[in-house]
């Protein structure tokens, strides 16, 4: 290569880093204007006495290896976790697009061609034109716009708040889950608690019928008395099938939650506690101010998020108004054969500049400033919803901790009462003071309440993992 071609190129070089340096003393957009929010100074409804869980792994606070191993498989195999993770890689992708844009284009052409003109034209060529032509030519390409207005700068911002707002309702996505997997897995251990209940319930009624039936032909009971028992049976056997059926489906939920095969999903996936029994958890006490809430939950910070990006789009709507300047360029050989390619009169090289400035586009672009402008108020309502709807899942989930509480308070006292009017009807019974019928009464409302009792406990564990989730718990 020539000195006046490494002196053009460098003059290239330079044309295209001064322009790189005026676009970055261009002025950032503003921030988009968040309105003031009236939250409260306390948590109303929190248990005075109970457990402040922290934020990240909530669950592990229950103490409950089976859980921990469930909700463990759940975020690495849950299938939307993996969209989420997706939608995360694709967004990153987009910024980096987004900052690509931002820097020149550099790249390589090679051509070569031959081509023969025609003598029978009605523009004959003049006399000694050659008719073959042959032409080799190689240049480096490079074009650079010059961000004036921020245009792609905003881009940027643009895709770096969607790269956020991405990973926060990744995060969403991670807490639901594992919310969903502790409700499910507690209602299993519910299930198995009341499937349990009603197969005692049936065993000790099948009993009582052996022993009634021996009576019956010792002539000491009449026949109503067996009857009564054998209706008494057959009502607990019809609670115990729904109850069964029950936890088949709610086994199949779990297995979908946990990413589980088809396969998988048709079989066994949670064997039945026969361990401890399920016990009454401690209340949870949220943790830190109500302001917090706009910290750490994740559908907050993505709506938040959403808003910058919008706020962003707006500017990039706005500076289309203005005028646009480019810079291209080339630097290159070109001959009509390759021995001559590589001398210096095959030297070729252009530097241009384009300014563009839009005059009537028809309203095409105040258009696209309306449309950037309404979907900003859209984001800005969606950030206030989200707002809203977090306070609103945390009080509801408050409310259904302390209610199902009260409801476990109120069965304990029950079962409690028909335990001892169990014994005393059966006493009555046997002593010839009271009818069969008593009994069977006493029996069916201690096993009713048992099976609420049990209920009450799972709806507690479900509100504790509402409470969780409503306050953004699970990850940090």
């Amino acid at each position: 290569m020539s000195r006046r071609t490494a002196i053009n190129a460098r003059k290239l070089a330079a044309a295209m880093c001064g322009a790189v340096a005026v676009s970055g003393c261009a002025p950032m957009t503003s921030a988009p204007v968040r309105p003031a929010q009236d939250l409260p100074a306390q948590w109303d409804g929190a248990p005075s006495q109970g457990r402040a869980i922290a934020v990240a792994r909530w669950w592990t606070m229950l103490q409950d290896p089976a859980l921990d191993r469930l909700v463990a498989e759940a975020l690495a195999n849950n299938v939307d976790v993996a969209a989420a993770v997706a939608r995360v890689d694709a967004a990153r992708a987009l910024l980096a697009q987004s900052e690509a844009a931002r820097k020149p284009v550099v790249d390589a052409t090679a051509q070569a061609d031959r081509s023969k003109s025609s003598e029978r034209t009605d523009t004959p060529m003049p006399a000694g034109t050659p008719l073959h032509r042959e032409n080799i030519r190689a240049t480096i390409n490079a074009s650079y716009e010059i961000d004036l207005w921020d245009r792609l700068r905003n881009a940027s911002a643009a895709a770096r708040s969607q790269l956020l707002a991405a990973e926060a309702a990744g995060n969403t996505v991670r807490i639901a889950v594992t919310a969903q997997v502790a409700r499910s897995y507690f209602a299993l251990r519910a299930l198995d608690a009341q499937i349990d209940i009603s197969r005692r319930g049936i065993a000790s009624r099948e009993q009582s019928l052996q022993l009634q039936g021996k009576r019956v032909e010792a002539g000491v009971l009449a026949a109503l008395d067996l009857r009564q028992i054998e209706a008494e049976l057959a009502a607990v056997r019809s609670q115990l099938a729904p109850l069964e059926g029950a936890r088949a489906r709610e086994e199949a939920a779990l297995a979908v939650l946990l990413g589980r095969s088809p396969r998988e999903i048709m079989g066994a996936v949670v064997p039945a506690a026969a361990d401890a029994p399920l016990a009454q958890p401690v209340p949870v006490v949220p943790a830190g101010l109500p302001s917090d809430l706009l910290l750490r939950r994740p559908d907050i910070v993505e709506a938040e998020r959403q808003l910058e990006a919008a706020n962003a789009r707006v500017a990039i709507a706005r500076v289309a108004h203005f005028p646009s300047i480019a810079l291209t360029g080339y630097l290159g050989l070109e001959s009509a054969a390759l021995g001559r390619l590589f001398s210096g009169p095959a030297a070729i090289w252009q530097v241009a500049g384009m300014l563009a400035q839009p005059i009537y586009a028809g309203g095409r672009l105040q258009a696209q400033i309306d449309a950037a402008t309404a979907r900003e108020r859209q984001a800005l309502a969606q950030y206030q919803r989200a707002i809203q709807s977090a306070f609103r899942d945390v009080r509801s989930a408050l409310a259904t901790q302390a209610q199902a509480r009260s409801a476990y308070d109120a069965e304990q006292a029950r079962v409690t009462a028909l335990q001892d009017s169990v014994r005393l009807a059966r006493l009555r019974y046997e002593g010839g003071l009271s009818s069969q019928l008593e009994l069977l009464d006493a029996e069916r409302g201690l096993l009713a309440a048992q099976i609420n009792q049990v209920e009450a406990v799972r709806t507690q564990y479900s509100a504790i993992a509402d409470l969780m989730q409503a306050l953004g718990g699970g990850w940090e």
